[in-house]
């Protein structure tokens, strides 16, 4: 997404004067009422910390972008033993009429009893695909009504566009039953409608075949809908000390899923979900300063689910994998991601030595694709940048991240709330 960097980081160093101005008039003198202001920044129970950010950009696929972006965290217990919740919450239209809304949530209840994971989005969208698995990739045929399927092209350099829309609701309800150990259960939905693909043309003269409507075809689904709907067993183990912007601890998420047809699904199939984040500190004294890693694995482990259902890059809950390629680059029927950041602070004069920070990452993807006898692992693509973070709230550690990364494909920017993991 091509941003306009300017007014965003002008908005958000507002922003972190204005809470740097409260931050720096109760740590000059230490009266009653200074001690009293003190205490007033110091995270609360039940109160609500809100971030807001405007949403300005555009891109070739989705035209001019604008909206809003907010970031809110909350306390639903005592801080001393409570882990501080967040959510983010999107709203974007563009000039292709593409409206776009989703709410990512992760709640800790009083003493962290319960952990509720959301990933709740409501598209009326657009996106380019670009075939199965990384690498060169073999031929397949499909010889239905005469049909030949020549091959999934090498990343296929232009991307397949589909128009469609998307209902996703997923939340998973997790017990804590050890100290930072969770179990639960989820239920996930997404139902793809009114997918319209724009390079489809079966007309017998200038007949054209698209990926998403060759593995469609492939696998019996129908090409303009279909929907996924099933329950998942889940393990949590997390360390972490807080979930928007971590500076120590471990994230470890084990799930597996079942999508029935008497659910509602187009077919019978099950998954598993692995991911890992571990943040290891390189200064007792300045905690901000660490390395952070990353790392996931998505596989279909039986049956058949739809294209857009398969494992792919940067559809994880806060989509914020595979920085350097756009959503959905890479798909398939396993996928594995990982990274590496290395976070630190950048020294500024003045009190608030916490605005600035910088960060250098490095990412690798590689996706499968049995159609294709495209194995994981034998194909990786890798993506590297940096990026710059403005501390806009600091009770909620609530950042603002502008990234550049760059590809195989070539380089884009990226803008968040919130670490990017």
């Amino acid at each position: 997404m091509k941003i306009n960097l300017l007014a965003l980081v002008i908005f958000a160093f507002q922003i972190s004067f204005a809470n740097a101005q409260i931050s720096d008039s109760t740590a000059t003198t230490k009266t009653p009422k200074d001690s009293l202001q003190i205490k007033k920044t110091q995270p609360e129970s039940m109160k609500l910390y809100f971030s807001p950010l405007p949403v300005i950009g555009s891109n070739p696929a989705f035209g001019f972008i604008y909206g809003l972006a907010a970031s809110g965290s909350m306390y639903l217990g005592a801080p001393a033993n409570t882990k501080m919740s967040n959510a983010l919450v999107t709203a974007t239209y563009s000039t292709k009429n593409q409206l776009m809304f989703t709410l990512k949530s992760n709640v800790y209840t009083s003493n962290n009893k319960w952990f509720l994971l959301g990933d709740w989005r409501l598209f009326f969208s657009s996106q380019p695909t670009f075939g199965l698995g990384t690498g060169p990739q073999s031929e397949i045929l499909y010889t239905e009504e005469g049909f030949e399927l020549g091959d999934y092209k090498n990343g296929v350099e232009e991307g397949e566009l589909m128009e469609f829309n998307l209902i996703r609701f997923h939340e998973t309800f997790m017990r804590e039953i050890k100290p930072s150990f969770y179990v639960g259960v989820g239920y996930h939905l997404d139902v793809y409608s009114e997918i319209n693909d724009q390079l489809l043309d079966l007309d017998s003269n200038s007949l054209k075949l698209t990926n998403h409507f060759s593995y469609s075809q492939l696998h019996g689904f129908n090409p303009e809908k279909y929907t996924m709907s099933g329950v998942s067993a889940n393990v949590i183990y997390d360390s972490r000390d807080n979930v928007a912007n971590p500076y120590e601890g471990q994230f470890a998420f084990i799930s597996f899923k079942s999508i029935p047809e008497f659910l509602g699904s187009d077919q019978d199939a099950t998954s598993l979900w692995l991911e890992y984040k571990t943040y290891i500190g390189l200064s007792q004294k300045t905690p901000r300063h660490l390395i952070a890693l990353w790392s996931y694995y998505s596989s279909v482990t039986s049956g058949n689910v739809p294209y857009m259902g398969l494992p792919s890059l940067g559809w994880d809950q806060m989509g914020r994998s595979g920085r350097a390629y756009p959503q959905g680059r890479f798909r398939g029927d396993d996928l594995f991601y990982a990274e590496a950041e290395y976070r630190v602070p950048l020294p500024i004069f003045g009190k608030n030595k916490d605005l600035l920070g910088a960060v250098v990452f490095a990412n690798m993807t590689s996706a499968s694709a049995e159609d294709l006898d495209v194995d994981i692992f034998k194909y990786i693509k890798p993506g590297a940048g940096v990026g710059l973070r403005v501390m806009i709230q600091k009770q909620s550690r609530a950042n603002l991240t502008i990234d550049y990364a760059v590809g195989e494909d070539g380089g884009a920017f990226y803008l968040n709330l919130n670490e990017t993991f």
